[in-house]
């Protein structure tokens, strides 16, 4: 069984609270196989690689749908999404560094530790602030059907970093499904399991 089918039968619920957190928990699991295995070059590139994969999904599925949301229901939505898209952009720049390096490469164990601290930081400031607020102003259906919206947008998603990338709709609506296909069309041709 592959990492990604792994993770898919973790999520029961398609609540969106639930999916975002469920996505943080698993997150952090890769976090502690990464920082467990950082003096092991074996198969190191693979994991790293696959955490990525795992991140730009996420990242962009919130983006296309969650982020919306919040935008529509909270007061300060729009300061806020944006204060979420810049994590997003830091941590970005950090995967793409890392796409083209590997564990022999005096950079990477550094870029990995910085990676992981920005995505911490980011998900402990999401799982305070933000995801509450929005429990709070949305009822169980519409957490539903956008936490459904994000699953399948992960499942089409792109697994590479795209800084550039449009990430506010409709663009990243249009673009993200296109760039998800020529991802999985490089990641096959690499032989790369995410």
């Amino acid at each position: 069984m592959t990492h990604a089918e792994q993770d898919t039968e973790l999520i029961r619920d398609t609540d969106l609270i639930a999916v975002v957190l469920e996505d943080h928990r698993r997150f952090e699991a890769r976090f502690a196989e990464l920082e467990e295995s950082a003096d092991e070059a074996v198969g190191r590139k693979d994991l790293v690689d696959h955490v990525i994969a795992e991140l730009v999904r996420h990242e962009v599925a919130v983006e296309q749908f969650m982020y919306p949301v919040a935008r529509a229901k909270l007061p300060d939505g729009d300061a806020v999404v944006d204060r979420e898209l810049a994590a997003h952009a830091e941590a970005e720049q950090v995967m793409k560094r890392l796409e083209g390096l590997g564990p022999a490469d005096p950079e990477f164990e550094g870029l990995v530790a910085e990676m992981v601290e920005d995505v911490r930081r980011h998900m402990v400031e999401e799982e305070a602030n933000l995801l509450p607020r929005l429990r709070e102003c949305c009822d169980a259906e519409e957490l539903q059907h956008w936490g459904y919206k994000v699953l399948a947008a992960k499942e089409f998603a792109p697994t590479r970093p795209h800084p550039h990338s449009p990430d506010k709709p409709p663009a990243n609506l249009i673009l993200g499904p296109g760039v998800g296909f020529v991802d999985k069309i490089r990641d096959a041709l690499g032989d790369r399991d995410v």
